[in-house]
């Protein structure tokens, strides 16, 4: 148990202070009073007593509750009809009546016991000191000794008394509800002027009620009518406080309150020092239902999410609505990243069931963002922004679930550097690319290259490009860094072809390039033509999440380009969503297997029922197939049995500069097949060269 965990000596000495004070002299008192309420005393207070005690019953059964944000079990006005009893009859019976009264109530609420314990006697020491004002002041009464009337004068005595049972009650309170995360100063002053407040308008309709028992106690349930107008103004008050906080469609909270709770949490987070998660959800597709089956389908698809939401988070969790499609998701108390990816994980799985809407069976997709305090940020708006742009990255990128990860935040200090030196870059041509083979997984023969862009950076060194190409996409930079690549890469195939290397490069193009139908095939044409190559000496790889994006103008401007000549690849097959419809409308020549099945090859068990499913629907529909990542022998022999068509990775060659890459183009291009393959035999898989 960590420093933190470990209550303080002065917690501990504060908290046992107030509480046996609390029990053991308030109880005392109490059962004092008890002693002294007795048969005589009851008679001679008469059917005034009888009024007040219910009223003082009703008043702890029904408090008032005028806002959930201060004292949410309310302010009970029993207190105005016990001071009555105070100020008519003495203590004994404004403790006695204080005391059942409160033991009902909170029997009925099932408090613990130690609760109920302390508040009985807190109440009966708080009234013992406005007792000992009224007493000082020479104003104590005995149920036998009735007060009737009040004076100018004993203003200063009743507003006194007051005084001394709120004190007195804020100290016992503070002092026993102190923990490490406050302090008592801190309990002590806590909405102090809310609840001085609140005590004083309630205590100051006991004079009122004492003048009315005195003189005609048959009107005192005439009380009851600006009490009931109480009741109902708390009522509308914490309505109107609701609808100010809460959504309308799915009674969750709104920004406005999920930013307090934020702040709460954060604040508590500090003292303890734990961590706080804050997701950011974006529901995929939302507009195509409001356009399809209209607004109130739409509606009706918010009120599940929202049912399903609270269904899959925990119970000290927040959910909340920030508008459209968008909800919120506060997890206080997270002790480790996992623990959010955790839930962002059960979040998903409970959203994954379909749901039916105007009788279309709809399936729910969502982007969750994830921002972590203090990691990510100490405030409510860095978070809910950091949040938001991780939610971004998750939907662009369609992974589902993203943490919040600064080289990804196009606005970042850290990303704007970036961008600036990227445009350098560019500018002063310190981009470079590199190039990896392919070969026939039949016997050897390379087919082409695919050229992998990297950044020489004056003080990182080469920067791969996982690291800066998503930035350029998400910064307008794209365009000029794919027509670079163009350039430099059928620069140096032109190169090749000259020196009679006939083979094709393969150039990634990005989904921003291909929704510039005619910029894209306008610049692969010039640059075709610019350096004397035909189109089959350029094939283009695409991701298959850009189709499934842009699934329009990506197959428009493919077709295009094909009609023109040049091939075009779907990279990364297998870890999108594209339909096999899609897949038969694409004008595609190839797919490349993506590294992530290739690798399973080599796992002990691993399965290759994917991989021979790919590799069979491929040539199903007259498609090459290449497998990205083969590094084994073994993944070589299970792809060559599988009739899988090229092969690329590191068991074939690492990318390569470009002279390097010449050169071991020319020892294998120029030979005859089986040494082009550089294997001492046919089928000698193991002997591949360049590994």
């Amino acid at each position: 148990m960590g420093a933190r965990d470990r209550p303080s000596l002065w917690r501990w000495s504060a908290f046992a202070l107030t509480w046996h004070a609390s029990v053991w002299f308030g109880w005392s008192l109490l059962l004092l009073c008890v002693a002294l309420f007795n048969a005589d005393a009851v008679v001679a207070m008469g059917w005034p007593l009888f009024m007040i005690a219910a009223l003082v019953f009703i008043g702890e059964l029904r408090p008032v509750v005028a806002s959930d944000s201060y004292a949410q079990d309310g302010v009970a006005i029993s207190s105005a009809f016990v001071f009555a009893a105070l100020y008519l009859w003495g203590l004994a019976p404004a403790v006695v009546l204080q005391a059942v009264a409160v033991l009902v109530s909170e029997l009925i609420k099932r408090k613990d016991i130690w609760k109920i314990l302390f508040n009985i006697g807190q109440y009966a020491l708080s009234i013992g000191a406005a007792w000992l004002v009224l007493w000082a002041a020479g104003a104590a009464t005995t149920p036998f000794t009735v007060r009737e009337s009040f004076a100018p004068g004993d203003l200063w005595w009743i507003l006194g008394s007051w005084a001394a049972y709120h004190l007195v009650n804020l100290t016992l309170v503070a002092g026993t509800y102190e923990t490490d995360a406050s302090t008592f100063w801190e309990s002590f002053t806590e909405d102090f002027w809310y609840y001085t407040f609140s005590t004083v308008a309630v205590l100051a309709v006991s004079p009122f009620v004492v003048v009315m028992a005195a003189s005609a106690w048959q009107l005192i349930p005439l009380l009851l009518i600006p009490l009931v107008a109480v009741y109902k103004t708390a009522a509308i008050s914490r309505a109107k406080e609701r609808q100010s906080l809460h959504d309308a469609l799915t009674d969750l909270p709104n920004r406005t309150l999920l930013q307090s709770r934020v702040s709460e949490s954060l604040e508590e987070a500090d003292r303890e020092g734990t961590g706080i998660a804050l997701f950011i959800l974006d529901l995929d597709r939302f507009k195509e239902v409001n356009d399809t089956l209209g607004h109130p389908a739409g509606d009706q698809l918010l009120e599940v999410v929202a049912r399903r939401l609270l269904g899959a988070v925990r119970p000290g969790d927040t959910v909340a609505r920030l508008g459209g499609d968008e909800f919120a998701v506060l997890l206080p108390d997270v002790a480790h990243p996992s623990d959010a990816i955790e839930v962002a994980g059960r979040i998903r799985e409970a959203l994954a069931e379909p749901v039916r809407l105007e009788g279309v069976l709809m399936d729910i997709d969502v982007s969750i963002g994830i921002a972590l305090a203090p990691q990510h940020g100490d405030d409510v708006e860095m978070l809910m922004r950091r949040a938001d742009v991780a939610m971004y990255v998750a939907k662009g990128e369609q992974t589902g679930i993203e943490v919040y990860d600064a080289a990804r935040d196009p606005n970042s200090p850290t990303r704007l550097g970036t961008v600036t030196a990227l445009r350098e870059a560019l500018d002063h041509d310190h981009l470079e690319l590199h190039y990896q083979p392919k070969v026939s997984l039949l016997d050897g023969t390379v087919v082409g290259v695919e050229a992998l862009v990297r950044w020489r950076h004056p003080e990182r060194g080469l920067v791969p490009p996982d690291e800066f190409v998503p930035l350029a996409e998400r910064t307008g930079l794209v365009h000029r860094l794919t027509a670079h690549v163009l350039q430099v890469g059928l620069a140096q195939t032109a190169e090749w072809w000259q020196r009679g290397l006939h083979v094709p490069v393969a150039i990634n193009v990005s989904m921003r390039d291909l929704q510039h139908d005619h910029d894209l095939t306008h610049l692969v044409v010039s640059e075709l033509d610019r350096h004397g190559l035909p189109a089959d000496a350029l094939v283009l790889e695409v991701t298959e999440s850009v189709l499934v994006q842009e699934p329009g103008r990506a197959v428009a401007t493919l077709r295009e380009l094909a009609a023109l000549g040049v091939a075009s690849s779907l990279d990364d097959f297998g870890t999108g969503y594209s339909s096999l419809l899609l897949l038969e409308q694409l004008p595609v020549a190839e797919i490349k297997i993506d590294r992530s099945f290739v690798r399973r090859l080599d796992e002990e068990g691993g399965d290759p029922a994917m991989v021979r499913s790919i590799v069979g629907f491929a040539h199903g529909l007259g498609l090459t197939v290449v497998a990205e990542g083969v590094e084994s022998a073994s993944a070589w022999k299970s792809l060559r049995d599988m009739t899988c068509d090229v092969a690329q990775g590191f068991r074939v060659a690492r990318p390569m500069p470009a002279e390097q890459a010449t050169q071991w183009l020319v020892e294998r291009v120029v030979r005859g097949p089986v040494e082009r393959a550089g294997l001492r035999s046919v089928g000698s898989v193991d002997l591949v060269a360049g590994t």
